[in-house]
């Protein structure tokens, strides 16, 4: 069976096979049987890549160790509200800190993921913070939750997420928007981000996004084997 290490846009952790793009972590989450047991340690929530100087990352989920994560792409890990990892990603960190100055002000790791895990997770009634928006304030890569599942805004449409790749659009709506991505986050992304990792998945521009709606990703048990 697949580890329940993959992240959804949401920042939930489901079981399913596909790895994506993006790996990344936020401390360990895991028990000696590796069961997600917390939905995060720390407030650095980072996303890395893949591959990083010849590292091994197997076996995965070890006792003790960080909860290694992965994501279908950069959109979904900064939905989730990770930020890129500033040793394997430094490029990119360091230009994501001087957008980040630029726009926000604030400079240092420490006060970025403050701000973040601030607009990420709600600390008193221990779920996920959802944010209030306009479709048309929107830039390319933000993810909204729209009848209840999340999906990624792409030019004038909105894509189906799932851990394996988008399938299934629709016409981007007019009006109010409930945003999944954290605002800081957002203004980034209209500022242009470009990162070494892939933004979107190539899946969104696949046959497979055809025009019409699949059903939303299932959500995966609270807790499940590490035998696969």
């Amino acid at each position: 069976m697949p580890l329940r290490n993959r992240v959804s846009p949401l920042g939930e952790l489901v079981a399913d096979p596909a790895r994506g793009l993006v790996y990344g972590n936020r401390g360990c989450l895991h028990d000696a049987d590796g069961r997600i047991r917390r939905p995060y340690q720390v407030r650095r929530w980072i996303a890395c890549r893949l591959e990083f100087r010849g590292r091994r990352r197997t076996p995965l989920m070890r006792p003790g160790r960080f909860t290694e994560l992965f994501f279908l792409d950069e959109a979904t890990a900064l939905a989730a509200g990770h930020r890129p990892c500033a040793e394997c990603r430094r490029e990119d960190y360091d230009r994501f800190a001087a957008l980040w100055l630029d726009l926000h002000g604030e400079r240092g790791a420490d006060t970025i993921d403050r701000r973040l895990h601030g607009e990420r997770w709600d600390t008193a009634g221990r779920s996920r913070r959802l944010h209030h928006a306009r479709f048309d304030d929107l830039p390319e890569g933000a993810f909204v939750l729209q009848d209840g599942s999340p999906m990624l805004v792409l030019r004038k449409e909105l894509l189906h997420w799932s851990p394996s790749g988008y399938a299934g659009r629709v016409p981007r709506p007019t009006g109010a928007a409930t945003l999944i991505t954290p605002p800081s986050l957002v203004a980034v992304l209209s500022s242009g981000w470009r990162p070494s990792v892939p933004v979107v998945h190539p899946s969104a521009d696949s046959p497979r996004a055809a025009s019409g709606t699949t059903p939303p990703w299932h959500r995966a048990p609270k807790e499940d084997s590490p035998s696969g």
